[in-house]
């Protein structure tokens, strides 16, 4: 029973973690990282640079200022992973199934379809001060592979949904620099479930909870010439104190309380233009995913021969490296209504192979993003971008030394776990910007004729 507590705990905080590489989030550990359309279709190059339009203050609240007087902008992305694990010789025999195949059972496509919408707002109240406001899911994911499968004993389902309110305060100091801040709110819920043993009747242990936290968002712009803007935008660690409960057998619930902070961000952006309708995007984000240890799993309650109140029942081993993030893009204005848009970049994952999970089958990836706006009027804008992700080959080894590993039985040496894992992902992406007030429209020149 402690054992599975134990596997069962350590599911919390790993769901956390896999969000990447499911439904909501793709992006290294469990950042969501579409959260703009505009900045997709460079796959982010200069986000922290405007290049995202009012989507760029989720990264750098600052590039606030780049937009004159009241607007709006929502995107909506699909995000379509496919992943599949595929255990290896190695894995505890114990979790072949003869009446299903014969042999080990693959996990099937554990990535989930999923709709990800952010929302961004602005006012410009006069030559220096701005307010606005962005709805976002910085973190989320849904992930199932089969009931039963060969490693259902680390992972038969995970899920988790976030939510972010933001307001910001944005300064224009002087005609070259721009400051903003604002407080972060963020709701946190999580559901994980995992087989309470190797056979495929097994029941499923389930852990939940859900928490508000708070927090903040601070950025920088400096425009030191025409044409170049540098940007930095920091977003700050949320603090959670997921309450729920663990239950490890039918009609069985034991309260508990764990301890999970989100990783602050660093994002810097610069957009450069080469000719007047020609600009190129470069980025580069750091994650402090470094800050997620290891956690105790509190009881709430105490049950007699399982917990007592205020006891570890267990611990949540995360033990993440930092995340790193690189990217470039080139932005076009084909004419004055249609404008192009490219980028790859490289994301250095902070899941190493020493603690990947079947939860969390992490690794590095490249993007490759293609996009376009379209200019309907002065006041109404619309948004596309593609992009494809290339997952490395991903192992995973549980294993006596790594952190899931399940010690019993201990006479048939555990319950260990090999495999490889196959993914790759397509983000269709749409967006919509809307000015709300009436945006000055320059006087046309007199047309001069002869007389």
């Amino acid at each position: 029973m402690k054992l599975m507590h134990r596997s069962v705990a350590l599911a919390t905080v790993s769901l956390a973690a896999l969000t990447a590489l499911g439904s909501g989030a793709l992006a290294g550990g469990f950042a969501v990282r579409e959260q703009s359309a505009q900045a997709q279709g460079m796959s982010f190059a200069g986000a922290a640079s405007g290049s995202g339009g009012l989507g760029s203050m989720f990264w750098n609240p600052a590039t606030i200022t780049m937009n004159p007087g009241w607007q709006s902008q929502y995107s909506a992305s699909i995000i379509v992973p496919n992943a599949e694990i595929q255990p290896l010789p190695g894995t505890s025999p114990l979790a072949a199934f003869p009446a299903f195949s014969g042999n080990f059972v693959p996990s099937g496509d554990i990535g989930q379809d999923a709709l990800l919408v952010s929302g961004y707002s602005s006012i410009q109240i006069n030559d220096w001060l701005w307010i606005g406001n962005t709805s976002t899911a910085p973190y989320g994911l849904v992930t199932k592979p089969h009931d039963v499968w060969s490693g259902q004993v680390y992972s038969r389902s995970s899920k988790i949904v976030t939510f972010d309110i933001n307001p910001i305060i944005g300064i224009k100091v002087t005609d070259w620099l721009s400051i903003a801040f604002g407080p972060e709110l963020q709701y946190f819920t999580t559901t994980l479930k995992r087989a309470t043993g190797p056979t495929a009747t097994a029941g499923s242990a389930i852990l939940r909870g859900d928490s508000f936290g708070g927090g903040f968002t601070a950025g920088v712009t400096f425009t030191p010439w025409a044409g170049t803007v540098f940007g930095v935008g920091f977003r700050s660690s949320i603090h959670h104190e997921l309450d729920g409960s663990i239950k490890p057998a039918v009609g069985l619930y034991i309260p508990v309380k764990a301890n999970i902070n989100t990783p602050e961000t660093v994002t810097f952006g610069l957009t450069q233009s080469i000719w007047p309708n020609l600009r190129v995007n470069l980025g580069l984000e750091w994650a402090n995913w470094s800050r997620l240890g290891t956690s105790p799993v509190v009881a709430q309650e105490t049950i007699p021969g399982l917990a007592a109140y205020g006891a570890a029942v267990t611990t949540l081993p995360l033990n993440y490296k930092d995340g790193y993030f690189y990217s470039a893009g080139l932005e076009y204005d084909w004419n004055q209504r249609l404008t192009l848009r490219a980028g790859v970049a490289y994301e250095d994952s902070p899941i190493t192979d020493r603690i990947r999970s079947t939860r969390l089958p992490d690794n590095d990836r490249i993007w490759l993003s293609i996009g376009g706006s379209y200019k309907w009027n002065e006041k109404l804008s619309f948004d596309v971008a593609y992009t494809h992700i290339f997952v490395r080959d991903t192992p995973i080894r549980i294993v006596p030394g790594h952190q899931d590993f399940i010690a019993a039985p201990a006479a048939l040496g555990g319950l260990p776990f090999v495999g490889d894992v196959d993914a790759r992902v397509d983000i269709f992406s749409v967006g919509l910007k809307y000015r709300w007030d009436t945006p000055s429209i320059p006087i046309p020149a007199p047309v001069v004729t002869k007389g």
